[in-house]
């Protein structure tokens, strides 16, 4: 089920995602190109236990997460809480 504008941004402004276009993102910043490669990975075993994937961009000491649902078009409770076990991870 689709969560509201209201619902998603209760939920995750605390933790530094933004909701703009139907999704979630947060940039993370790495001291080492290899920290950011290391978090990559340690999101794609999560994602894989959830079987909910999110998009993935890595840069130079940063990477871009983006979450949705693609079948539902929107974010639901499964982005939700990807992204704060996402958040969690990085702590």
């Amino acid at each position: 089920m689709l969560l509201s504008n209201d619902e998603v941004i209760k939920s995750v402004s605390n933790y530094g995602w933004t909701y703009n276009d139907k999704k979630l993102s947060k940039t993370f910043t790495f001291k080492t190109y290899m920290e950011g490669l290391d978090f990559v990975n340690k999101i794609g075993s999560l994602s894989e236990k959830k079987n909910h994937h999110a998009d993935i961009y890595i840069g130079w000491c940063e990477v871009k997460v983006y979450i949705s649902s693609h079948d539902m078009g929107g974010v639901t409770t499964k982005c939700i809480n990807l992204a704060m076990d996402i958040s969690f991870i990085n702590d």
